[in-house]
């Protein structure tokens, strides 16, 4: 709770106090180095040719530019030891408060002028300090930059803490960043990582900027040092620039203060008129790293008594640091590198501004999203307490996918991963997770307390079934790690794995249709349109044949689609997603049910729709939501130049054609366009090692993906496969029995095994006939093997997973399961 509120605080300064920030961060960059950009840019005014002639005395100078200027009150003389530096003189004229610079030639008082880009700076300084906002620094401009600043401090260490990462000893989580990143994981990055960077920097500005925003602070600041309050100027000691116009008496005052610093030298000194007749004079030591590195004296101008005499040899430490804040601010403190530094640290600002509101406009999609998608009716707390959805969601996405699966499975429950106490999991006999991971393989911020539970003895959950969908990032090393370690935890609390863990990449639309349709698989609604759709291409059906011509079961069918432009790559495992279309017997009973016009138009548009259980046409057709996509295992390999499936002829519950095998058993036409698209199926791709062995094991239409990687190794090369296949009855429903006696020929298929359920002798099923091969299947994979599991989620696979467990034991199929060497394609 504590971090969320921390987080929900950190945005929202973030969108109100950056841009403010942005402001601050860039002007006190082109601060950084004013004098020396002045100096550049004003040849013959700041700096001058040196001359023969002696300098003039400061006494002396003032002279001469009262005579250049009657009228003009001085408040402020600067004189340089270096003879190319020229003496610079603030002041302001008879009836005005302005204050003026000017510069004169050190050997004549020569009026030079006012330096180019003053007045520049002067705006640059008006909105660093307070936004040039009327009011100047006693307006609502400083009390902004003053909140800002405060900003910045709360965004350096609510930052820190909600990015602590996982290892914070390995300093690469704190410095390293990774360019190969994109997106939204660059803005995290950038934010983060960066945000360590400068860290110590924005503590510091920030720290020393309040010194003019509140007197409370300056006052707070002096009490902590043990410093004696004094002038509340720019930097302790220091007054606005230009100083305050006063009635003093300039030649006295430098007289007394070069007889009080007799014998000492100085780069150079700065006279300021101060309260009263008071003259401050700040005496530069010479090779100073910095403008505060200086005797203080400050001389009564009309008696010549010395008010104050500090040397900075003297100085205390908290006197130090009170009278150089600004040289702190500006990292000029600690010399030239910590000038450079706080300079690029401030170019930085509009970084975290922008990454910072693009993150923000990022999540507020993801908010939209999630409210696009409403609430099921059966929230927690209400519905059917066995059937649970769970989401463990950072941004939204987790839980958008999580209330999408609670709608596809009537009755289901949904909640946050946290409400999963003891007696919820009790009652429960399905669960499904929706898991995302945040950053390095850590939980999101409401997951942390059913993160700690999982460190804790694992439950007995022999009774529950479950299915985790993982959402995470591959520009991250720990890919999905949260997903999988509640994965691993209820496999430990002994619950049954539906079919194995889905792995989104980001928004991985893929991966939301491939979670879709496992759960299709289960008995979960199929009237769903796509959660994520996707473009498809066109595809010429090339050939239909049955392969199952006189059996009892349904229909199998052997399926060719061509790529109409020529275009198509994919691998051994991937899958074939096929945009499918109404059976127009079921079309023309709901046009005439619902009174609609038989048209061709109309019809046309019902093939493509989802049309409702109930029968009923909403007032306009075109309304309804366009049909999902359906997703068979691709048989053949691109050599083939041509997709091959085996596709089950099903029949819905209304007595017409299933959508997707309907339209492609029947209702296209051979020879027509059929739309779809490959989708890439990592989790079921071949070894990278070709010499990797197989045991193929699956049943029906489940052949299709086997017959994959048998056609890839006949191809390609590679080690000999084992393959364990499930029928009804050799006679009628032996698939592809030809090739794959060719294949065994070959030596690419080194060994068979067939169940026929329905023949009456011999293994019934696949199950039965891995089991009869336990110790041949052991020895296989000890010597390296691969299994590879292809067919219906519902009673073959589970079934195989036992007869596996029973061969090899749990945690050795476990550990093939996260290596790879097990893989299922299931549904």
């Amino acid at each position: 709770m504590a971090r969320t509120i921390l987080f929900q605080i950190h945005w929202f300064l973030g969108i109100t106090a950056g841009l403010v920030l942005a402001m601050m961060g860039v002007t006190g960059a082109l601060m950084s180095f004013e004098d020396e950009l002045i100096t550049a840019l004003n040849p013959g005014i700041v700096t001058v040719t040196p001359s023969d002639a002696a300098p003039l005395s400061a006494p002396a100078l003032i002279e001469r530019f009262r005579q250049q200027q009657p009228g003009a009150r001085i408040n402020r003389l600067v004189v340089e030891r270096d003879p190319t530096r020229a003496a610079a003189v603030g002041y302001t004229v008879a009836g005005s408060k302005q204050r003026h610079r000017t510069f004169l030639d050190p050997a004549t008082g020569a009026i030079l002028g006012e330096p180019r880009g003053t007045r520049v700076f002067g705006v640059i300084e008006d909105l660093h300090r307070w936004l040039a906002l009327p009011g100047h620094g006693n307006g609502l401009g400083r009390q902004i930059t003053g909140i800002a600043a405060l900003s910045l401090i709360y965004f350096a260490l609510s930052g820190l803490y909600l990015r602590w990462p996982r290892r914070p000893l390995d300093w690469r989580n704190w410095l390293v960043l990774d360019w190969r990143m994109t997106g939204r994981n660059l803005y995290r990055a950038l934010h983060a990582v960066v945000g360590g960077w400068v860290l110590i920097f924005y503590l510091v500005s920030a720290g020393t900027g309040l010194w003019w925003s509140y007197g409370w602070y300056r006052s707070g600041v002096q009490y902590l040092l043990s410093v004696e309050r004094g002038p509340e100027g720019r930097g302790g000691g220091g007054g606005p620039r230009g100083g305050k116009e006063a009635a003093v008496d300039w030649p006295r005052a430098w007289a007394h203060f070069a007889a009080a610093t007799r014998g000492r030298a100085y780069d150079s000194v700065t006279a300021s008129a101060r309260d009263g007749t008071t003259v401050q004079f700040r005496a530069l030591l010479p090779n100073a790293r910095h403008d505060r590195v200086s005797d203080d004296l400050s001389i009564d101008s009309r008696t010549g008594a010395i008010v104050s005499d500090l040397r900075y040899a003297d100085r205390p430490l908290g006197t130090d640091i009170t009278a150089s804040v600004l040289e702190i601010h500006r990292g000029a403190y600690f010399g030239i590198v910590g000038r450079v530094a706080m300079m690029l640290a401030s170019l930085t600002m509009p970084l975290f501004t922008i990454t910072g509101l693009l993150l923000y406009i990022d999540r507020r999609r993801r908010k939209r999203a999630l409210a696009a998608v409403p609430t099921p009716g059966h929230a927690a707390g209400t519905g059917d307490p066995t059937t649970i959805v769970a989401f463990a969601s950072q941004t939204g996405s987790a839980e958008r996918i999580a209330r999408l699966t609670a709608q596809a499975l009537p009755g289901a429950r949904v909640m946050p991963i946290a409400a999963l106490d003891a007696p919820t999991l009790a009652a429960a006999t399905r669960l499904f997770v929706v898991a995302s991971t945040y950053g390095e393989g850590e939980p999101p911020d409401a997951a942390r307390g059913f993160a700690r539970r999982m460190a804790e003895p694992a439950p007995d959950l022999p009774h529950l079934s479950y299915a985790v969908l993982a959402l995470g990032d591959r520009e991250y090393a720990d890919f999905c790690a949260f997903g999988h370690r509640v994965d691993r935890w209820l496999h430990a609390a002994g619950a049954r794995r539906l079919f194995d863990p889905v792995e989104a990449d980001g928004d991985d639309a893929d991966a939301q249709r491939h979670w879709q349709q496992q759960l299709g698989g289960l008995g979960a609604r199929t009237d769903q349109p796509d959660w994520a759709p996707a473009p498809m291409a066109a595809w010429r059906l090339v050939e239909r044949r049955m392969l199952n011509a006189g059996s009892a079961g349904a229909g199998a069918w052997h399926i060719a689609l061509a790529p109409v432009d020529g275009a198509a790559d994919w691998q051994a495992g991937d899958i074939l997603e096929v945009l499918p279309r109404q059976d127009p017997a079921r079309v023309a009973a709901f046009i005439a049910a619902n009174g609609l016009p038989d048209t061709a138009a109309t019809r046309a548009s019902l093939m493509q729709r989802l049309l409702p259980a109930d029968g009923d046409a909403p007032a306009d057709p075109a309304t309804l939501a366009l049909l999902p996509h359906r997703e068979y295992s691709i048989a053949s390999v691109p050599a083939a130049g041509r997709v091959e499936l085996i596709v089950r002829a099903c029949r819905a519950a209304d007595g017409f054609a299933g959508l997707g095998s309907g339209w492609l058993t029947e209702g296209a036409a051979l020879d027509g366009v059929v739309q779809a698209r490959i989708r890439s199926n990592p989790g079921f791709h071949a070894p990278a090692d070709a010499a990797t062995p197989l045991i193929l094991i699956g049943n029906g239409t489940g052949l299709a993906g086997l017959l994959a990687h048998l056609r890839e190794r006949a191809s390609a090369g590679g080690a000999p496969a084992w393959l364990f296949f499930g029928e009804r009855h050799p006679d009628h429903d032996d698939f592809h029995a030809a090739e794959r006696h060719a294949l065994a020929a070959d030596g690419v298929l080194s060994r068979q095994a067939a169940a026929w359920s329905r023949l009456g002798h011999g293994h019934r099923y696949v199950q039965d006939a891995v089991a009869a091969a336990a110790a041949d299947i052991a020895a296989a994979v000890a010597g390296g093997a691969a299994i590879y599991v292809c067919g219906s989620v519902a009673g073959m696979a589970p079934a195989v997973h036992a007869a596996l467990a029973a061969i090899l034991g749990d945690e050795r199929l476990e550990a093939m399961l996260a290596d790879g060497r097990y893989r299922r394609d299931i549904y």
